[in-house]
């Protein structure tokens, strides 16, 4: 219980500006009847730490397969957090949702960053225009993750699962042809989004990163080229207001974070 913890303290003292969370599969590709077996990771480039499994920061976690939906239930202090029988034959995704979580800025300059590098620089005038101050101010975050995994044959579709921000991979890595390039649609609230930046974080076979930024089409779309072997990490931030301009009544912004990950067979 201790070293839960711990874990959960490292996790909510990491800033949100600057730190992914996402799903990190052990493998993969298993095999049929195999075991689903993937750590949460939060860090920066496609690199961190695993975390152990805190039931009380877990707004919901699943595995969505061919068999349907499947809760996942780990006991406090789990790691990795996911570890079972494997639902279904065929493309499994993994989701997970966090409870909110807090963050509190004391210098304005560290929030322009991280408003800038996801994209969303005007919210510094919006800040200023509700009379917000420059520091001792809060923003809350939550994460929702996934992961495609495939299990024995791999066949199947990622579909949306009704996350509040969410990434679907309209290909299946481990089935479909992508040699034209991975195609991932990006919804919020159920409808697709676009005119948003997306990351995406291209881990070659010997470690080292590539990150680059995609916008999304008005249809909420990006495609991207992929190569056999890596393994990708999609990411994508949105900041609203709390309509909550009282710095002492709690968080004055939210932002949703929303990752994928998957890799391409060689």
């Amino acid at each position: 219980m201790r070293f839960a913890s711990l874990a959960f303290c490292l996790i909510a003292a990491l800033p949100a500006q600057a730190h992914e969370f996402w799903i990190s599969p052990d493998a993969y590709q298993v095999p049929a009847g195999g075991t689903l077996s993937a750590e949460f990771r939060v860090g920066q480039e496609f690199k961190g730490g695993g975390y152990v499994f805190v039931p009380g920061r877990s707004e919901q976690f699943f595995v969505a397969s061919p068999a349907g939906k499947t809760e996942v239930t780990p006991r406090v202090g789990d790691r990795p957090a996911l570890n079972v029988p494997a639902p279904e034959e065929g493309l499994n995704v993994a989701v997970h949702e966090t409870s909110d979580l807090t963050v509190t800025y004391k210098d304005i300059e560290v929030f322009k960053r991280f408003l800038a590098h996801k994209d969303w620089a005007f919210l510094e005038e919006v800040h200023r225009q509700r009379g917000l101050p420059d520091a001792g101010f809060k923003e809350a975050y939550r994460r929702y993750a996934k992961a495609l995994i495939g299990v024995g044959h791999g066949e199947g579709a990622d579909v949306e699962v009704g996350l509040d921000l969410e990434l679907v991979a309209v290909l299946n890595p481990y089935a479909d042809n992508l040699g034209a390039g991975m195609l991932v649609d990006l919804y919020h609230y159920g409808a697709k989004l676009g005119d948003t930046q997306v990351e995406v974080f291209d881990k070659a076979p010997d470690g080292s990163v590539e990150v680059f930024q995609l916008t999304t089409t008005r249809g909420g779309r990006v495609r991207f080229d992929v190569t056999p072997g890596h393994e990708y990490l999609v990411d994508s931030v949105i900041v609203q207001s709390t309509q909550n301009d009282d710095v002492d009544a709690g968080p004055v912004w939210r932002s949703l974070w929303a990752s994928l990950t998957f890799r391409v067979p060689e």
